[in-house]
């Protein structure tokens, strides 16, 4: 909800949940196909990873998972100081300033070719993900993600339960728009998977677009 009335934010509404979740699904499948088999957008597999290279001593490798996860955290970081910064602009939200920052670094990630410096894509792409995730948390209201799907299943799925015991609307709109977002974070990776086998690396450059719809949507007054 808005911080000054009791308006939505158009940056909180449906269509700008799906249109984050088609750029999650797509980078998802772009950083798997082209970036060495690694899904950059959550963090619990590289986790995972960290501490298996921990436990059998193996630094190098240790490091290489623990740089996205580092990414991630300075992302979080950096998404807050934003919003401290530009919370109160009344022309410009502070959210465009993030959608920004994340079009010009996967601009430059789709310059930087493929083998030697997919690392680096893809500690960009854990960033980039970090500042979606924390500056985009609310759905009407709901908390949702844009970049992974299992806390968006969960909730689907529990306000469906909800709805069959009470019957209550409200709870059925809620698990379909929560559908929704996973149905469009896939298509977003059907796209991403098609595209990417067709332009290489340069194929990231089309989930700007969607950030570039982002960005001019939040213009708008939400309805």
């Amino acid at each position: 909800m808005s911080t000054t009335n009791t308006k939505q934010q158009m940056s909180e509404t449906h269509l700008l949940g799906l249109l984050l979740a088609l750029v999650g699904g797509f980078l998802d499948a772009y950083t798997y196909i082209c970036r060495g088999h690694v899904f950059a957008n959550a963090q619990t597999g590289n986790l995972v990873l960290l501490g298996v290279y921990l436990t059998n001593g193996d630094w190098s490798k240790a490091f290489h998972y623990f740089m996205p996860v580092l990414a991630f955290v300075l992302g979080i970081l950096i998404c807050e100081m934003i919003q401290s910064c530009l919370k109160w602009k009344q022309s410009f939200h502070w959210r465009q300033a993030v959608v920004f920052l994340e079009f010009m670094i996967l601009v430059i990630s789709g310059f930087l070719p493929l083998g030697p410096s997919n690392a680096a894509v893809n500690i960009m792409v854990s960033f980039v993900c970090a500042l979606q995730v924390e500056a985009f948390r609310k759905m009407n209201g709901n908390t949702f993600a844009t970049t992974m799907c299992t806390g968006n299943l969960r909730s689907a799925t529990e306000n469906l339960y909800l709805y069959t015991k009470t019957r209550n609307r409200k709870l059925l709109r809620n698990s379909l728009q929560y559908y929704n977002v996973i149905l469009f974070f896939i298509l977003g990776a059907a796209v991403g998977g098609f595209l990417t086998l067709r332009l290489g690396k340069e194929a990231v450059w089309i989930s700007c677009v969607g950030l570039v719809a982002v960005f001019f949507a939040m213009f708008r007054k939400a309805e």
